[in-house]
């Protein structure tokens, strides 16, 4: 029933790759919403391709899968078909998108959790580093959030990356759009450390020489893999909140912001390209940026 539908999924999923430089789990959120309309369409026995769709039977899929999902998925799958018809329009197969007249739910900011320097350091201190994996993992996690990467962004790092002499790390992050972040002197030795004593007890395997976290079989590690250290250890230090690696990114700008810095110097060290992704932080306790105001205000 859906098959003509193929062709397009291809090539929608060839433009994210080439085109938007998008990450592979990237690109699988985006098809998600895609195959779950083609499944809807094959259940009702509709027979319309993605040239051919109305405005009407999108806002029917919506309106059915909304039965079954809570306002803020059902805002991500809108934002999904209108991205997908909005590159038809783009690659002059359709001339209307037929997400246009759908509303958004309406849904509030979610502010993410984030850890105390107490926190962390219960975390780090469950690492068993009688083992070159606990070892690499103390390492892995000190510059998840020392440097405020993303889970992509940790796992390709490469030695090459890396700018101890000036004191930065160079990051591929979204968008394969490089940064260059800010290392401490901690952090640099704790790498330094894991380049001289551990990783070089992994048989590192061909193609895999520059990257610098290798698991057990010397290759790259995976994203699975980091949640799963990070789940394992969080629940090891009876911390009680919903902790993910991005936990530690969301702590490193909490603190620097806690601690006084300017939120654009924050938005470029996280890479974000909209200063209003980075304002998600401004959740902090209400006495400090008093204490802001009072310090920094010219008619204080």
């Amino acid at each position: 029933m859906t098959t003509n539908w193929s062709p397009y999924l291809k090539n929608y999923t060839d433009y994210l790759k080439l085109e938007r430089s998008m990450s592979d789990h990237t690109i699988s959120s985006y098809l998600h919403d895609l195959k779950n309309l083609m499944k809807f369409l094959t259940s009702n026995e509709i027979d319309v391709s993605p040239l051919t769709i109305s405005d009407e039977i999108v806002q029917q899929f919506i309106y059915e899968s909304s039965k079954f999902v809570n306002p803020r998925t059902q805002a991500r799958s809108i934002s999904g078909l209108r991205n997908f018809f909005e590159y038809l329009i783009f690659d002059k197969k359709r001339k209307d998108n037929p997400t246009d007249l759908l509303e958004s739910p309406k849904i509030g900011r979610k502010l993410p959790d984030f850890l105390s320097l107490q926190e962390i350091d219960q975390i780090i201190s469950q690492i068993d580093l009688s083992t070159i994996e606990g070892e690499r993992n103390k390492v892995m996690i000190e510059t998840l959030y020392s440097c405020g990467l993303r889970v992509s962004e940790l796992i390709t790092l490469q030695i090459s990356d890396l700018f101890f002499e000036e004191g930065f790390v160079r990051v591929i992050g979204k968008g394969n759009k490089q940064r260059f972040v800010p290392i401490s002197e901690a952090t640099i030795r704790l790498i330094n450390n894991y380049l001289n004593h551990v990783r070089n007890s992994f048989v590192i395997q061909k193609g895999y020489e520059d990257t610098l976290f290798l698991n057990r079989r010397g290759k790259g590690i995976s994203r699975n893999m980091i949640f799963m250290i990070t789940k394992d250890l969080t629940q090891k230090a009876g911390i009680k909140k919903n902790i993910s690696p991005h936990t530690f990114r969301h702590s490193f700008a909490t603190h620097l912001l806690e601690n006084g810095a300017d939120l654009r110097a924050i938005q470029q060290m996280l890479g974000h390209e909209s200063i209003t992704t980075t304002e998600i932080y401004m959740h902090l306790d209400k006495t400090f940026l008093k204490d802001v105001v009072e310090k920094y205000h010219p008619r204080k």
